[in-house]
Formats: structure tokens, sequence, C-alpha cells
């Protein structure tokens, strides 16, 4: 069964270009470690493990009735971008929705939570299929790119706490 998102803007990105250096991801560092994360229904097997796996073999099926939904909570506010979602069929790879304001698209979204409600399936189908799902926060800013590297006698000397 087909899901369909509804979001402000969805981009799609084949599933092999999530570890390449041009791609948006290369920018990005995925916090959904950060987060706790619930279904709202679930089969036998089927749950949040399955989602968060790392294969798109895998994937989280909802049971029961409509909406269906994926809350993540993190432990404080925090600053995301945007999230992803693997799609299989139409469109192929990975479907982006941004959560920065249309008027300022480097702005971020400041939040405790998020939640991803699938109201309508394709073809009145009962069940849903999410395959990974990726939150996206802008790199650490406290990072060592940027600063020389020490390569003389005098700081090779230094470079190990003892």
């Amino acid at each position: 069964t087909r899901t369909i998102l509804s979001g402000k803007r969805m981009i799609s990105h084949d599933v092999e270009d999530e570890n390449e250096d041009d791609s948006s991801w290369g920018k990005l560092r995925e916090i959904g470690d950060q987060a706790v994360w619930s279904v709202s229904t679930c089969k036998i097997g089927f749950g949040v493990e399955q989602l968060r796996d790392g294969s798109v073999d895998s994937y989280w099926q909802s049971d029961g009735t409509q909406p269906h939904r994926v809350n993540i909570q993190f432990p404080r506010r925090t600053a995301v971008q945007e999230v992803t979602v693997v799609t299989l069929s139409e469109p192929e790879g990975w479907t982006v929705i941004p959560l920065a304001n249309e008027q300022n698209s480097s702005s971020l979204c400041y939040t405790f939570m998020i939640q991803l409600a699938v109201l309508v399936n394709h073809q009145n189908g009962r069940d849903t299929h999410l395959r990974q799902i990726k939150v996206h926060a802008p790199p650490n800013e406290l990072t060592l790119e940027g600063f020389p590297s020490f390569t003389s006698k005098e700081f090779k000397m230094f470079n190990s706490v003892r």
C-alpha cells in the first residue's frame, strides 16, 4: 500500500544518495537517536525497531484505523531542519519534508516533539508502511573543521594526554 504524506513541500532523493558528500545529508546530522520514538499502532514484528534499523527492507506497519501516527519526542527543545522518509514507489528514494520557514529557508524549527500523521492511504488501504524515518539537524558549531592541523615537532610532542 502506498502512503500519501502531506507536507508543505517534498523533495525526492535516490536511496543511494544518503551517504554522498554532495547531498544535503553531507551538511546535516541525523539526530533521531536522541529522541524517544513511539507509534500509534503496529503489527507484531513491524514496530519502531524496524523503522529505525537502517535497512530499506524493513518497515513499520500500522494496525488499526486511521490516522496512523509516529511520535518523535526529544528530551529538550531541539533544532530540527528536516525529516526524511524512504519511499520505494512514486517517488522512489528519500522524501524530504523541510521544517524551515518558507520565507527563510535557513531558519530552523525548535521543538520538543515531531508527529507524522498518515491521514489517508492509497486506494483506501487500511495499513500504513513507512521505512526509515530520519530527523536531520544542522551540523554542530563546535567541530574541528577549519582548525589547522599541527604537524611541527614541537606540537607533536604534546599531542597526547598522559
